[in-house]
């Protein structure tokens, strides 16, 4: 099918949330929902609303994008709790930055929210449950508020429960969205709907498997569209065993994402690490959640209890942290903790890993960029993978910031030896570093400052939050030799490049050439060199982790600065070419491709009696020939090769053994 360009859907709070292609997956905060939380259920009853945002204030600092909010109880007038919170939260700015999602069953409560809400917000939910006349009146009213909506897969039948049904009212609701009520398609966020696996019911047994391909066909139909789901409703079955729920979790969600969910309602505490996960664990909660074996259900029973048992088993709460017989490094139990996010024993961990390198002649400053860096480096590696997902990110984060914090007074006291032995402690350039507006996370940012300072680099860190105009002012005014940026969320990526693009109309800037660092979680390599760096003709450097800070920081202002920015830019224009190459196919229509399929008379085919049988070896044959027909553009993608890629081995392919290139 054809590809057709649609804009990311755009929400805000006090600051702006971009979702689109390329986007990682968007928490939706669960616990603000009397439905789903007994503990704020209990406050907003009881009417301890201050006590309820702390609740939603606890959300946004574990990393929800967006808190889901309902009031939907019996005992409550829905209506003016939801009034009353949402009022309380606009007055609260670390609260109210991130958009609101108006959750409700009752159309008079949305409606109530959505007056309340500053921004653009989420509707949760409208269907065609009572018709299509209904359904396009409310959407025309949410369109009219501003706000994006959750389309339920719910009609006059019943909610969508298998796959054909899914796609059915799905297609069915998008075609009266966009064509008839002129919603805009970005704005439309599907929820087909996720039912309990492995209830014991057979006709149970697919409904992952069906809300999986349910969202798969959808991205690939329903141009523009999102998908989103009340996570929690997969593992119902198994309530009351967490270690099964939250390993449930994180298998549908690791798949789901995988096919393109865009975001979801999730308890961020009930979800692990993909590769973390007990291996008969995972592979039983995968057979039940892909539905791989007409028995996956039962298989899953006879290990839940022991998974169960074993979760509170406190001899084995600590066997990452070894035992005599079978002792642990410290090492690796400063990675389990950062990916786990572990701070109970951090401290005591850290200690011990800086009394190892100081033994060994080394600095505080190798337990930084050597075993703390390490397990950080894991953690990035699971957050790019989906295997990790942002609130538990959050936490690794908060464990690696408790480990510098120990480390802190050594260093210092280092720098003051350093000083009275007279050692040269002279600053080699003075560093603005800043995490960009919109953006709260700083524990990245923090680091690379410390690791900076360590090596005689002078760092004005501005702290979260900072706007461009700040940023450049105080750059000037430090005299600053380069400009940081740090962002951990998809938004500041947008934000990095308005920065660039205003350091190219600022002639102190542009003129002198001032580098710009480009750092955080979700920035890259290629999104750095086809996104930012076009808009600044200054230096513009990708800094994967904080160990690799001084390394460019040093080449940027050292005598050998001109080559490395010339190996830089050209690194840079290749990974452009590669990038654009990338997109020189076009895509036929999906009835174009059909029309085009091998015509194969089956019913009258008769299979060939192989002249040969059994393994035959093949001897001095000319590889030459073989080559022909081999596609060697995914290798030469791969390895970071230039084209035409075929031309370059012609002549390269030798004996009947190997291929040398």
């Amino acid at each position: 099918m054809s590809e057709i360009s649609v804009p990311p859907l755009k929400l805000s709070g006090l600051e702006p949330v971009s979702i689109g292609e390329g986007t990682l997956f968007v928490n939706i905060g669960e616990r603000t929902n009397v439905t789903g939380s007994k503990a704020f259920a209990r406050m907003i009853l009881n009417g301890e609303f201050d006590q309820a945002l702390s609740v939603a204030r606890q959300q946004v600092e574990n990393g929800a994008q967006i808190i889901d909010i309902n009031m939907d109880e019996a005992m409550l007038d829905s209506k003016a709790a939801m009034v009353r919170f949402l009022n309380l939260i606009a007055s609260e700015p670390d609260i109210a930055r991130v958009p609101i999602m108006v959750d409700s069953s009752k159309w008079d409560v949305i409606e109530a929210g959505l007056r309340c809400i500053q921004g653009k917000g989420i509707v949760n939910s409208i269907s065609m449950k009572e018709g299509v006349e209904k359904f396009k009146h409310e959407a025309r009213l949410v369109r009219r508020y501003g706000a994006a909506a959750v389309v339920m897969a719910f009609d006059e039948v019943g909610q969508a429960d298998t796959f054909a049904r899914k796609i059915e009212i799905c297609e069915r609701a998008y075609r009266v969205l966009v064509d008839e009520v002129g919603f805009p398609p970005e704005d439309i966020i599907f929820d087909p709907n996720i039912f309990a696996v492995a209830t014991g019911i057979e006709e149970h047994n697919n409904y992952a498997v069906d809300f999986i391909e349910a969202v798969r066909w959808i991205k690939q139909n329903l141009p523009g569209a999102k998908v989103s789901g009340g996570v929690s409703n997969v593992s119902f079955s198994f309530r009351g065993n967490d270690p099964v729920r939250e390993a449930i979790h994180t298998v549908f969600l690791y798949h789901a994402i995988q096919a393109g969910m865009d975001m979801g309602i999730v308890n961020a505490g009930m979800v692990g690490v993909y590769d973390e996960l007990e291996p008969v664990l995972r592979e039983r909660v995968e057979d039940v959640v892909l539905n791989r074996r007409p028995d996956a259900g039962e298989r899953l029973v006879e290990v839940a209890e022991s998974a169960k048992s074993g979760a509170k088993d406190e001899s084995k709460k600590y066997d990452w942290r070894g035992t005599p017989d079978n002792p642990v490094s410290v090492e690796q139990r400063l990675s389990h903790a950062m990916v786990h996010g572990i701070t109970e024993f951090i401290v005591p961990d850290t200690e011990e890993a800086y009394q190892a390198v100081l033994a060994k002649g080394g600095r505080p400053l190798h337990v930084i960029e050597g075993p703390l860096m390490a397990g950080m480096n894991i953690v990035g590696d699971l957050f790019g993978a989906g295997k990790m997902f942002l609130p538990q990110v959050v936490k690794s984060a908060r464990v690696m910031k408790s480990a510098v914090a120990h480390l802190i007074p050594y260093i210092e006291e280092e720098k003051r030896q350093d000083e009275a032995a007279g050692r040269d402690v002279r600053t080699k350039g003075k560093i603005i570093i800043a995490t960009v507006k919109g953006d709260v996370h700083d524990i990245g940012k923090n680091i690379v400052t410390v690791v900076l300072q360590c090596n005689n680099f002078e760092v004005v860190n501005m702290g979260v939050m900072v706007p461009c105009h700040e940023i450049l002012a105080r750059a000037k005014i430090e005299g600053a030799d380069i400009v940081g940026l740090s962002g951990l969320i998809t938004p500041s990526l947008e934000e990095m490049q308005y920065v660039a693009g205003e350091m190219q109309k600022d002639d102190h800037f542009r003129v002198k050439k001032i580098p710009l660092l480009i750092g955080g979680a979700t920035t890259s390599r290629v999104h750095t060199a086809v996104k930012i760096a076009p808009h600044y003709e200054g230096p513009v450097v990708y800094v994967p982790d904080a160990s690799r800070s001084v390394g460019v920081a040093q080449n940027l202002l050292s005598e050998q600065a001109t080559q490395y920015i010339n190996e830089l830019n050209a690194d840079y224009e290749k990974v452009r070419q590669q990038h654009a190459n990338k997109k020189q196919v076009p895509l036929w229509p999906l009835a174009k491709a059909r029309a085009n399929k091998t015509p194969i008379d089956w019913a009258s085919f008769v299979p060939a009696q192989p002249k040969f049988l059994g393994r035959r070896v093949f001897k001095n044959f000319d590889l030459s020939e073989l080559a022909k027909y081999i596609d060697w553009g995914p290798f030469f993608q791969t390895w970071d090769l230039a084209g035409p890629f075929p031309a370059i081995l012609k002549d390269e392919i030798v004996g009947a053994e190997a291929v040398r290139v």
